[in-house]
């Protein structure tokens, strides 16, 4: 999402400058010293990062990178509870700045350690959403989780996020089929997301026990939290043994692995989005996603099934779509056509008004606040 806002509001005209960490993986130490890159004509700066914990970096040069930069209109924060995001945040606040704050899904606890995150949201945190001049979701389920954390209705902006071009996408090279020898003709269901709890995976185990000439494909990394000893399980199973792949975390985002599968299923308990229904959606693969991802407030009526979060309403979703042929054409149309609808320059324009009126907003402000003569 940063990479295509960027770089279309660089062709825009924009001066568009990046801070970020010097990670890129969770297994390769990170760089120990600070770079800036120019990529596509957006100056990059990877801070170095000599203490990393998971996905949250410690970057202590981080004060001397934002003080040599040219002073900007408007500051996009992304991401919450990490050092980078709440540096920038302060550091904006302390200059009279405008933020945009964009939690990415993360402003509600959940998960791992809630009520510690509870604790810093209401002290070492609490500025971040606090002092922003407007915070954008990328859906109305998000946005609801925000206004329910305390931030007036009136400063939540729902941007939404771009689906890819449908013209970009690649075409099918069968290699699911011959890498994991699922026999010609046997429909397969994918998924792609972490391996978490809250995801729908058990959801997805159920389905293809019912469905019994369905493959089921995981596309994602283990994120911890005991899911993968279920889908472990159910490859040991005899009802499901040899149709449960799981093919781990991909470096770059499965997009040759769409036009392959028959259906994308989604069945989480609680998306902020959903990218990867997108991405499905933008290859023609129909989509199956719960109600509880906030893309599915994206799809029209045909574009995509929104389904309960419950086993037997994933389960009759897919055995609908893999014994219609019909509506998998009407699916796969519909999907096309919600990308075309919802592009990434759809939603850099929207981005970039969002910018203007905080901008906006803060001159007003200023030139109240300045004695007349």
């Amino acid at each position: 999402m940063t990479r295509e806002l960027s770089e279309r509001l660089a062709a825009r005209g924009h001066a568009v400058e990046v801070v970020t960490t010097a990670l890129v993986d969770l297994h390769t130490r990170p760089a120990a010293h600070t770079r800036t890159e120019l990529l596509d004509h957006v100056g990059v700066t990877y801070l170095a990062t000599p203490v990393s914990y998971r996905w949250m970096g410690i970057t202590p040069t981080l004060p001397v990178a934002l003080e040599r930069m040219e002073r900007p209109d408007v500051v996009h924060v992304l991401g919450f509870r990490d050092p980078v995001s709440t540096g920038v945040a302060t550091w904006a606040r302390v200059r009279r700045i405008p933020y945009v704050f964009e939690p990415l899904g993360m402003f509600e606890p959940r998960l791992r350690k809630v009520a510690l995150k509870r604790a810093l949201d209401a002290t070492l945190y609490r500025g971040v959403a606090g002092g922003a001049a407007a915070v954008v979701v990328s859906s109305e389920r998000e946005a609801e989780h925000v206004r329910a954390g305390g931030v007036p209705a009136g400063r939540v902006r729902v941007r939404g996020n771009g689906f890819p071009n449908p013209d970009s996408m690649p075409p099918a090279r069968g290699v699911l089929r011959v890498e994991l020898a699922i026999p010609d003709g046997a429909p397969i269901v994918l998924y792609v997301g972490r391996i978490a709890s809250g995801k729908g995976v058990e959801h997805l185990i159920a389905a293809v026990r019912d469905l019994r000439d369905a493959h089921l494909v995981l596309v994602g990394p283990d994120d911890r939290h005991g899911a993968i000893r279920q889908v472990r399980t159910a490859q040991r199973d005899p009802r499901t043994a040899g149709r449960l792949h799981a093919l781990g975390a991909m470096v770059e985002p499965p997009l040759h692995l769409y036009a392959e599968a028959n259906v994308l299923c989604l069945p989480s308990a609680g998306e902020s989005f959903g990218m990867a229904a997108a991405e499905a959606a933008a290859a023609g693969t129909p989509v199956v996603v719960s109600d509880r991802c906030g893309i599915a407030g994206f799809f029209e009526e045909g574009e995509a099934l929104v389904v309960p979060y419950d086993a037997a309403a994933v389960t009759e979703a897919l055995r609908r779509v893999l014994v219609d042929e019909e509506l998998r054409r009407s699916l796969s149309a519909g999907g096309v056509a919600a990308a075309r609808r919802m592009s990434w320059e759809h939603v850099a324009h929207l981005q970039e008004e969002i910018y203007r009126e905080v901008a906006a907003s803060r001159t007003a402000s200023t030139k109240r606040s300045t004695p007349g003569p």
